[in-house]
């Protein structure tokens, strides 16, 4: 199945649509066979209940003729000739062909009388008719030994074309139990010309026609859908760029519409309440902060004064990182410029090998992108922190996958577990528990380098290794 809403629907109403279709013209089709059929019975009745009648009046005749002398003997016998059918069969039997009387059924009596057989009965019934038997054989004219011998002995039927494809029905009635046969020959109405293909084509254009009215309404209400999926997507990315779309389609459409108009402005109106929320939180915080780490230089001992100052550090960074993370998200905040990612990774290892720390990296291929460079660095300096923390080292690469860079970060730690890595990217989780900074952090580090992926159109991949220790893949698209 396709996956849009609108491919679905046509695909599943044209199918419908097509199998109505399909069997209209079945339908269609036997209703013409099945009057086809009645209309052959009924003239093989007529021939029967008259038949009998006809044979006695023509040996009345003969017996005054043998009486009296043939007064048409001198006159030319009259040619019998085939009546030609529109399709260029036999279209009437000659009449000898039509009704004859034997002692033997000229065809199989079933066992047990079938709908036709049952049809037969009552039209002879409607004439008073009550035959001990009747039965009904439907065989094609050349299979038919007395049509068969009938046109040997008349060589002009031979010549008409294609009468041994004709379907003749014979019907035969014995009125009573050991009596004779009474049996007519009916050749089956023939099928009007191209009938098939007519049908065939009218319901192609029915089809047609209900397909374009189908593709009509249902673009009329996907459409609307469509362009709101795509203002939902570029809402996620620009959150704060609000635009009021077109209320059009059904008034189902327009309301989902005009409820997303009105959900778009009030986040928006968020956004900027949080933004003004956040800078007064910043300055509030940090002017007493600078105070605080001022007036503890009046602190005499020494070891106090160092941990009242590593404690205002701390509250710093952490207000430092919540207001960088609040940030994220909001349009105008990337500057981005094409920088080649290899050389900004040997940047960063080269600050953390300046302290001493044990950070190695390859030769990186070359790898540029259009990035902002100071959260990249931010991001990766989290990235090979935590690597140190945990693992005690750090192995930084650069490497190309398909379209997107990808800058890892391999230590040799405990690793993370598999049902808690999700989790370790939410804000103010830490891997350690304590609440030590030195040791854990504030839980916002990871949170960090997955917003700076995002906001660059990448993402954050956490792994354990199978060697052990953890992989961070910072992918960013090239």
């Amino acid at each position: 199945m396709p996956s849009s809403l609108f491919a679905q629907v046509m695909l599943s109403v044209a199918l419908a649509l097509l199998t109505a279709q399909v069997v209209s013209v079945v339908l269609l089709y036997r209703a013409g066979e099945e009057r086809r059929e009645t209309a052959a019975i009924t003239s093989a009745a007529f021939r029967l209940v008259n038949g009998a009648e006809r044979e006695a009046r023509r040996e009345a005749r003969r017996a005054i003729q043998e009486e009296f002398g043939d007064f048409q003997s001198e006159r030319a016998p009259r040619r019998l000739r085939p009546s030609v059918g529109g399709d260029g069969g036999i279209g009437v039997l000659p009449r000898p062909l039509r009704f004859s009387i034997s002692p033997e059924p000229p065809v199989t009596v079933p066992s047990e009388e079938g709908a036709r057989e049952q049809r037969l009965r009552a039209l002879l019934a409607n004439e008073g008719i009550e035959p001990h038997a009747v039965a009904i054989g439907i065989v094609k004219a050349g299979d038919d030994p007395q049509i068969v011998r009938f046109v040997r002995s008349r060589p002009r039927f031979s010549q008409t074309e294609g009468w041994r494809e004709r379907r003749v029905m014979t019907v035969a009635m014995q009125r009573v139990a050991g009596g004779e046969w009474q049996a007519a020959r009916v050749i089956e109405p023939p099928r009007p010309p191209n009938a098939l293909r007519g049908l065939a084509f009218q319901t192609l254009v029915t089809f047609t026609f209900l397909l374009v009215v189908l593709f009509l309404v249902l673009r009329r209400i996907t459409r609307p859908l469509a362009l709101l999926t795509d203002r939902v997507s570029t809402f996620s990315k620009k959150p704060d760029e609000p635009v009021r779309l077109e209320e059009t389609g059904p008034s189902d459409t327009r309301r989902l519409i005009a409820a997303h108009n009105q959900m778009e402005a009030r986040i928006a109106a968020l956004l900027d309440e949080k933004d003004v929320m956040l800078g007064a939180i910043g300055h509030d915080l940090k002017t007493p902060l600078a105070a605080l780490r001022v007036r503890i230089e009046n602190v005499p001992d020494d070891a106090q004064r160092e941990k009242m100052a590593a404690s205002i550090e701390d509250i710093t960074a952490t207000l430092d990182d919540i207001l960088s993370l609040a940030r994220m998200g909001r349009s105008g905040a990337l500057e981005v410029e094409a920088v080649d990612l290899g050389m900004l990774a040997i940047g960063v290892a080269e600050e953390f090998e300046d302290l001493g720390e044990p950070v190695t990296m390859l030769n990186p291929p070359r790898v540029v992108a259009r990035v902002q460079v100071t959260w990249i660095k931010r991001a990766l300096r989290n990235l090979v922190s935590n690597a140190l923390r945990y693992g005690g080292d750090a192995e930084l690469s650069v490497e190309i996958e398909g379209t997107m860079a990808v800058l890892a970060v391999e230590d040799r730690g405990p690793g993370i577990e598999e049902a808690r890595i999700a989790e370790m990217m939410e804000p103010f989780t830490r891997g350690e528990t304590s609440r030590n900074r030195a040791t854990g952090g504030a839980g916002l580090g990871l949170t960090l380098a997955r917003a700076i992926a995002q906001q660059h159109g990448g993402e954050l991949i956490l792994a354990n290794r199978n060697s052990g220790g953890l992989r961070a893949e910072l992918r960013l698209p090239l």
